[in-house]
């Protein structure tokens, strides 16, 4: 992992050269102590120092960013899958909210 995504009061800040559970792990020290300053980084290129508030109750969203690979896009399933619907929207394979309602095909 080489970087993570934050969201926090509507801003994105990114945290790098750490893992996920490093970060989860001060983030929920921090708000059992009361009150915290997460440092992550402000901008993309040259990001600059940010600090977060972390207490109990602040809502803040951790976002893993996935490495590139050196795949293929053909490679992919993914959900959508169109194998035979040539000029149609593809079927959606993924995870649905309802998993007792029947697919449409």
């Amino acid at each position: 992992m080489s970087r993570i995504d934050i969201s926090y009061g509507g801003q994105w800040y990114s945290v790098g050269d750490r893992t996920l559970e490093d970060v989860h792990r001060e983030i929920q020290e921090g708000a059992r102590g009361g009150e915290y300053w997460l440092a992550v980084n402000d901008g993309e290129g040259s990001a600059s120092p940010a600090y977060l508030f972390i207490t109990p109750g602040v809502p803040i969203a951790v976002i893993p960013v996935p490495e590139p690979r050196d795949t293929q896009i053909e490679e992919h399933t993914g959900a959508f899958e169109d194998n035979e619907h040539e000029g149609l929207a593809p079927l959606w394979n993924g995870p649905t909210i309802h998993p007792d309602r029947p697919r449409r095909h």
